[in-house]
């Protein structure tokens, strides 16, 4: 098969278009002719490595995948050759406690697809049934893939960690990620009011098509914090989406008495510091989360094959130019979701 692999850390010129062996089904897997990957920033932050990530050699990404079920291992069953798919990357063991509870993305032994494990950039993957949600047949491949992770992810941060209700505001920090897409429809679906706090104009003003009530551009005014202070009738937000980190001290500002801070990542930095008083002066909590459970997973991507959450595409590369899709990503170009076609 082809694929997209690196054999060391590094910049996209790393990345390799080459061939690669097809894997082989084991026992209650099944073999997806993928059609369609999208990139998370997880893969730039793979690509590029850190201390401590160890990986087999040579590596592929991607988290996110679409397309046709071309072989059956032993013992599938519910499943059949042809049958349209979109993974679910949040691999959990299957057998230990957190897995067993339906807390799967707790699980003790957990990896995430294209993190540690050899993910969705090539022709064929094979995993567990219990990864893939059976999609109908008209499904476009690149939404589907496009929505898996940075849906499952936004809708289980603000329903199930941060219990987001009707009528509160959410404040979301970034406005052309694709989880900080997710969230904007998500939180417009649990009826929330939506501040957005973008980059640039153009990034807000898609964010607006999506349904952003409030909108705040940082370039013209770095202390958003209080914008969004007063666009909330000098409230604060009810809840704050911030999945950069070093942006924490803002948000913690921006929360009312009470509120809540969700995150999902660090495309920022990993380490920052903050100042505690806002949080015990104010009774703030900061809630994190990974990924979601499989039941999530299943609920909300019931509610995009339905049309209730539509996902965000960006641009389409073929997968040969995944070294030019990931350059577009690091630089922060896209709004919504970049995909490759796998053809």
């Amino acid at each position: 098969m082809k694929a997209v692999l690196f054999h060391q850390h590094g910049g996209p010129e790393v990345l390799r278009y080459t061939d690669y062996p097809t894997p082989t089904p084991q026992k209650g897997e099944v073999l997806i002719r993928l059609r369609a990957a999208a990139l998370n920033r997880m893969d730039v932050f793979v690509r590029n490595g850190w201390p401590g990530l160890r990986l087999e050699l040579p590596h592929i990404n991607g988290a996110d995948g679409a397309g046709e079920v071309a072989a059956l291992g032993e013992g599938v069953a519910g499943f059949e050759i042809g049958d349209h798919v979109s993974i679910n990357a949040n691999l959990g063991c299957g057998h230990c406690d957190f897995c067993l509870g339906g807390r799967d993305n707790l699980c003790r032994s957990w990896h995430l697809l294209g993190e540690t494990i050899r993910g969705t950039y090539a022709e064929y993957i094979s995993l567990p049934t219990r990864q893939l949600y059976k999609l109908p047949k008209d499904f476009d491949f690149h939404a589907a893939a496009g929505a898996a992770l940075v849906y499952q992810t936004a809708w289980h941060s603000m329903t199930k960690r941060g219990k987001v209700n009707a009528g509160e505001t959410v404040a979301i920090i970034g406005a052309g990620g694709g989880v900080n897409s997710a969230s904007i429809q998500v939180a417009k679906f649990l009826g929330a009011r939506v501040i957005v706090v973008g980059s640039s104009s153009k990034k807000l003003q898609q964010a607006e098509a999506i349904g952003a009530d409030v909108l705040v551009d940082r370039s013209k005014d770095e202390d958003w914090s209080k914008a969004v202070f007063i666009a909330t009738d000098k409230q604060g937000a009810d809840v704050v989406v911030d999945n950069v980190g070093t942006t924490f001290p803002l948000s913690l500002r921006a929360l009312k008495k009470g509120g809540r801070l969700l995150t999902v990542g660090n495309s920022g930095a990993p380490r920052f510091e903050i100042d505690n008083r806002y949080i015990f002066s104010k009774h703030l909590s900061i809630i994190g989360s990974t990924m979601s459970t499989l039941a999530d997973f299943f609920e909300v991507m019931d509610l995009v094959t339905t049309g209730k959450l539509k996902p965000i595409l960006d641009m389409r590369f073929p997968l040969g130019e995944a070294a030019a899709a990931q350059h577009r990503l690091e630089q922060g170009e896209n709004f919504g979701k970049i995909t490759l076609d796998i053809e």
